[in-house]
């Protein structure tokens, strides 16, 4: 792609169809994001149907460790690509050279101090996570799995943000280009290693690590081709105070809310241990647990890869002064998040469906195993279609540079609300492992209560300001 036609995508930001303009940017971010949590998901699948339940165990124990990696480089993606956005409805291509080339630093510092502290101290760490409890084939499939995987960390986080960058300029499909081939290595390799060499939970690693790496190789061959508006330049890359700090303000509301949801991994899996009767039910629960993340992951990327799309029009519009686009914006955002949420509550809820989900991934002749994880599914989801609002609102605080408000937002669910209840509920109800399921839609309402007064404040300031003038307002 030309740089000329790259600039037509910014054109297009500012005065194009918005029902359009959300659907060629939504889908190629569903996609991508679709195909980059599905390297869990298809590890998950082919682990449950051929593995064991004592493997499916032992990789979700290593699902809380998985997100904190992926709260650190949303940090850095999702804070670089809004203020992207921003900078290039302003014109200033000079910074936005250097938000490229901050990125890149930034994930290679994560490189020699994240992986490090969680190999040298993994057995602690899914200790943590609920492996305490848990039968010693789960553990060491466990740990097994993290040991291999960690340091390629690495290539996720850059193509994740250099995916991020090039999506908020308006190459969409080629941001999506890059997590297509590392999904797509991915799901070729996974059953060649795991069942054609015979090894298991770690050729699913194995699997993982090469198609991280060729995820980020795709990645980078478009800034090395010159391909995009915002260009690779070598001596860029370092860090820049007045960017640094602007970043990472917007990018604290996603890596919190990254974080939250390894905490709220860790507890489920710590509280499912702790009221289980024994090592054989914390086992059986901490497995059904990585049915309902994997579900969780398939219904929801929808409603992801949809603000994924809004990202890019809030934040180019805000930057260029066009506040009645953003309104505008806002409120086709609000409608079609809401009907995304209602089809993946339709989906976990309504007979059949439940059971034919969770038989994804576990094998048919465990029947225990697959009446637990759709009784699950049911009970945790039962409120999703209310949570829209507070989705949409977050994006869109995060999208316009009010980080504050969006991390307020992001953190009522998951941290606020949600893992008080997860801890709190057992003490009063017989059936413990009832009470910690039901700790999701009872959050699930009352994050949206407290969210609808922000939200309606916002709208009404977009209805009044008409001109930049009047930005200093809110």
């Amino acid at each position: 792609m030309s740089q000329s036609s790259s600039k037509a995508n910014l054109e297009e930001l500012a005065r194009g169809h918005l029902g359009r303009l959300l659907l060629k940017y939504s889908w190629p971010a569903l996609v991508a994001m679709s195909l980059n949590a599905l390297y869990a998901v298809v590890d998950r699948f082919y682990i449950g149907q051929g593995c064991g339940e004592a493997e499916m165990a032992g990789l979700t124990l290593t699902f809380p460790v998985m997100m904190l990696f992926g709260a650190f480089g949303v940090f850095v993606g999702a804070g670089h690509a809004s203020v992207l956005s921003i900078k290039l409805g302003e014109n200033d291509f000079v910074a936005c050279e250097k938000l490229l080339g901050e990125l890149i630093a930034i994930k290679l510092l994560f490189f020699f101090i994240l992986p490090p502290l969680v190999y040298f101290n993994v057995d602690t760490v899914l200790n943590w996570c609920g492996g305490a409890k848990v039968s010693p084939e789960a553990f060491a499939a466990a740990r097994g799995y993290l040991k291999i995987v960690v340091f390629s960390q690495i290539f996720s986080h850059l193509a994740f943000g250099l995916s991020a960058l090039t999506r908020a300029e308006g190459g969409a499909v080629k941001s999506m280009m890059s997590l297509v081939v590392g999904f797509g290595t991915n799901l070729i390799l996974d059953p060649i290693f795991i069942f054609g060499f015979g090894m298991g939970i770690d050729g699913a690693a194995w699997a993982t690590v090469i198609a991280m790496a060729a995820s980020f190789g795709w990645a980078l061959r478009y800034y090395l081709k010159r391909r995009t508006v915002v260009l690779l330049r070598w001596w860029r890359i370092g860090f820049y105070r007045d960017l640094v700090w602007r970043t990472s303000a917007i990018g604290f509301a996603p890596f919190l809310q990254n974080l939250l949801g390894a905490l709220i991994n860790v507890s489920l899996a710590a509280a499912f241990a702790k009221w289980a009767a024994d090592e054989a039910s914390a086992t059986t629960q901490i497995a059904s647990l990585g049915v309902f993340q994997s579900v969780m992951i398939l219904t929801l990327m929808p409603v992801m890869g949809a603000q994924q799309g809004l990202q890019p029009i809030f934040g180019y519009n805000w930057g260029a002064r066009n506040f009645r686009r953003v309104k505008e914006t806002l409120k086709l955002g609000f409608w079609v998040t809401t009907a995304l949420c209602v089809l993946a509550c339709a989906v976990q809820v309504v007979p059949p469906f439940p059971r034919w989900l969770a038989g994804w991934f576990v094998a048919s002749d465990n029947p225990t195993l697959l009446g637990i994880a759709a009784h699950d599914l049911t009970v945790s989801n039962c409120m999703i279609w209310c949570i829209a609002i507070n989705v949409v609102a977050t994006t869109y605080f995060q999208s316009i540079g009010h980080p504050l408000t969006a991390v307020v937002l992001s953190t009522l669910r998951q941290g606020v609300i949600l893992i008080p209840c997860i801890w709190i509920l057992p003490h009063f109800m017989a059936d413990h492992t009832l009470a910690i399921w039901l700790a999701l839609p009872i959050s699930d309402i009352l994050c949206q209560l407290a969210t609808i007064p922000p939200f309606l404040i916002h709208t009404r300031f977009l209805s009044r300001v008409r001109s930049r003038d009047n930005l200093g307002e809110l």
